[in-house]
């Protein structure tokens, strides 16, 4: 329910509050106050696009703030923290919220939610659990089929919305299904292409079997293999000079001299015994390395330019796979992911054969749910005809019929049903299309009586009717006005009006004025009771505030309202 808007800079508006409340509000005032700036500024907090030319000429921005009166569970408020908002809680599981959208003249605009910004999608998404907003343009609407349709689920509850999540459910299954059988079917000969060449490049890679890294380690080993003669020659003379094996003096003789030398002198001294120690560490150290160079000499002496032909070969088949695939690490990839690949490719055949299955299969689910779906809305479809046909004469159209046709359509996500809502205006007369044959009023009126029927089955929080009561007078105004104030016994209700026999009707009754220089200020928007709400039913009636005839008649209607 929304509790107050704020209104700056909007249209001729330069500052307006609105105190909305429960119940019936009625919004009038002279023709260009401003009173259809509500509905845009309402159309801004609920995610519309924004319109620079609304900004108040010579403002540099327009901004709308609204305060809602939510659950302080559920939808709502669950989608409002998402969005990084919050709600204050008022007591009685109720909280508020607070929304708010600037304009800038230049077609900036921004939105806030629960008092963090957020993208105005956040507000639409939004509005579909706050607020249904009816206009002469929703009434264009009521024209299209995807809008009776949706007309007619709404109203059907349960016992359509049911039905129409299980059609779409198979309907989902089925066009997948459909979708890769086609695929498969279309690409057959391409898929059995990349199999053969899947299937030679794994034969080609298992032949090959190589080893991780194997690429680094055989360039390694090749390099070694290519400079064998050098390497021997510095080993050998390495270890001749470590090692003699003849009388020539070598590393381990000279340490080992040098160190007897200390040993001996060290009874003298004891700082040569820590040397001494040294020098047996790295004779050891020496005679290590000594023994390691002859291993690494027997190693190369077993070699010969006949192992680095091999090497250069494997190379080679590896640098095949290389260059085929980048790398050696995606060849190892191919061999290790290609077989699993290569069984769904080699499948192809029993998985179309199962696809048709499971499509035949599908399909004949989806016959029976469409089917189904059908049924349900042809039964709505019955009740909703009758529903609005009785409202209809409480709409001062006692001998008007509506009838909701349901009938086979092309098959789409909603199903395969064409809805049709038509209209009989007189007895006798052949039932039309509300899209071709009925007025402006007649129009207005079914608009408001589906509203007045669906409501006591799937409850809206709040209703806005922008000239709901267009083209109409007299004896209809008044039904108008009475019915909205019935949908405003379990929801509220906001009508932007020019006549004072819906006027007569709300609870809370507001009024626009002008100021002298065009404007709207804050003093000019206020809830009217007493003599100023004769004065403007008045108004409304003769364009004359201080008729007497006028007046009595405003009286009139003021206590009709108050009777009903």
């Amino acid at each position: 329910m929304i509790e107050q808007i704020r209104l700056r800079d909007l249209g001729v508006i330069a500052s307006a509050t609105l105190p909305i409340g429960k119940g019936f509000t009625a919004i009038t005032g002279e023709t260009g106050a401003g009173k259809t700036m509500v509905v845009t500024g309402l159309g801004l907090l609920l995610g519309q696009r924004a319109d620079s030319g609304a900004v108040r000429s010579g403002a540099e921005q327009a901004s709308v703030d609204g305060v809602w009166i939510v659950p302080e569970t559920g939808d709502v408020a669950e989608r409002v923290r998402d969005a990084g908002g919050d709600i204050e809680p008022v007591g009685g599981g109720d909280a508020e919220l607070y929304l708010g959208r600037t304009l800038s003249s230049e077609g900036r605009s921004r939105a806030t939610v629960g008092g963090r910004t957020a993208p105005a999608g956040v507000l639409a998404d939004l509005a579909d659990h706050l607020v249904v907003v009816h206009g002469q343009s929703d009434q264009l609407r009521l024209k299209s089929a995807a809008a009776q349709r949706d007309a007619l689920d709404r109203f059907g509850g349960s016992a359509v919305s049911g039905p129409l999540a299980e059609y779409r459910t198979v309907y989902e299954a089925w066009r997948a299904a459909a979708s890769e059988l086609e695929t498969l079917t279309t690409e057959q000969e391409t898929r059995a292409r990349e199999a053969a060449e899947l299937r030679a490049a794994i034969a080609t890679i298992e032949a090959v079997d190589p080893a991780p890294d194997e690429d680094v380690e055989l360039a390694q080993r090749a390099e070694r293999l290519a400079n064998a003669e050098e390497l021997r020659r510095a080993a050998v003379t390495a270890h001749a000079a470590l090692s003699s094996d003849d009388d020539q003096p070598d590393a381990q003789l000279l340490l080992g001299e040098a160190r007897r030398e200390l040993e001996r002198a060290a009874s003298s001294d004891e700082t040569l015994r820590a040397h001494a120690a040294t020098l047996e560490e790295l004779g050891y150290r020496v005679a290590d390395v000594a023994a390691e160079l002859s291993s690494y000499l027997a190693d190369l002496d077993e070699t010969g330019p006949h192992e680095l032909v091999l090497v250069e070969e494997r190379r080679a088949a590896i640098g095949d796979l290389v260059r085929t695939h980048g790398s050696l690490a995606e060849a190892l990839t191919v061999l290790s992911t290609g077989s699993a690949r290569l069984v769904e490719l080699d499948d192809d055949s029993d998985r179309i054969e199962r696809l048709t299955a499971e499509q035949e299969r599908l399909r004949a689910d989806l016959d029976a749910a469409a089917a189904a779906l059908t049924d349900a809305r042809r039964a709505a479809a019955e009740r909703l005809g009758a529903a609005v046909t009785d409202e209809l004469r409480h709409l001062a159209l006692p001998d008007a019929t509506l009838v909701v046709s349901v009938d086979d359509a092309p098959e789409t996500t909603t199903g395969r049903d064409d809805v049709t809502i038509m209209l009989a205006p007189h007895p006798g007369a052949t039932p039309r299309p509300v899209a071709r044959g009925a007025s402006g009023g007649e129009l207005s009126r079914v608009m408001l009586a589906i509203e007045v029927v669906i409501a006591a089955t799937d409850p809206v929080p709040t209703f806005v009717f922008d000239e709901v009561d267009a083209g109409i007078g007299g004896a209809a105004a008044i039904e108008v006005g009475r019915r909205l104030a019935k949908l405003a016994e379990n929801s509220q209700v906001i009508a932007v009006t020019h006549l004072a026999q819906v006027a007569a009707f709300a609870n809370n009754h507001l009024t626009v004025v002008k100021a002298n220089d065009g404007s709207v200020t804050a003093s000019s928007v206020r809830a009217l009771s007493g003599d100023e709400r004769a004065a403007e039913m008045a108004r409304l009636l003769s364009g004359m505030t201080d008729s007497s005839v006028a007046l009595d008649h405003a009286r009139e209607l003021l206590a009709l309202g108050a009777e009903s």
